[in-house]
């Protein structure tokens, strides 16, 4: 296999990774029943935090690595053609239009930002908070850490599978 084909398989392998939702019912059914948090709403925040944490981990694990831009764009072509295909039929059933992109890179800046005002190195510290700002409950524990336990699998689980690949990270 060559270098091009074995970085689409890449490429599709961490797509269907971000777009898996078993990670999301594991934390959402950490939450417990008593908790105040709309479960429409986190595992609809979880979902977009997830995606977010792939596309950004592969850009963090990556940065010094040439085939960086040959898996990052691509990363970000699919989910965006993914999220057309969401905004289209999210649109024709609630009515309104939704662009479902567009709503992930406003999620993504605000994490960023977030990462970016943070007082330590460590970028679940700010997550967790903001996670819990955009569920609408930014007091409350359980928002906080099912953010927080979300960023660390996924930013696991993204350079778990870029080492098994061969990646010096």
């Amino acid at each position: 296999m060559d270098e091009k084909e074995q970085l689409t398989i890449i490429v599709e392998d961490l797509c269907e990774y971000a777009l898996n939702r078993d990670d999301i019912k594991w934390i959402t059914d950490s939450v417990p029943d008593s908790a105040e948090l709309s479960s429409n709403k986190l595992e609809y925040e979880l979902q977009l935090l997830k995606i977010i944490t792939v596309g950004w981990s592969l850009s963090y694990f990556l940065q010094d690595e040439s085939a960086k831009a040959k898996v990052v764009e691509p990363f970000w072509k699919n989910i965006h053609q993914i999220s057309g295909g969401l905004s289209q039929a999210t649109s024709m059933f609630i009515g309104k239009d939704i662009d479902y992109f567009e709503i992930l890179k406003s999620r993504l800046d605000g994490y960023v930002l977030a990462m970016s005002r943070a007082k330590d190195d460590n970028p679940v510290s700010a997550i967790g908070p903001e996670f819990a700002e955009l569920c609408g409950y930014p007091d409350d524990l359980f928002a906080f850490t099912a953010g927080s336990k979300m960023f660390m699998a996924a930013l696991g689980g993204v350079k778990e599978y870029l080492q098994a690949a061969g990646f010096n990270i």
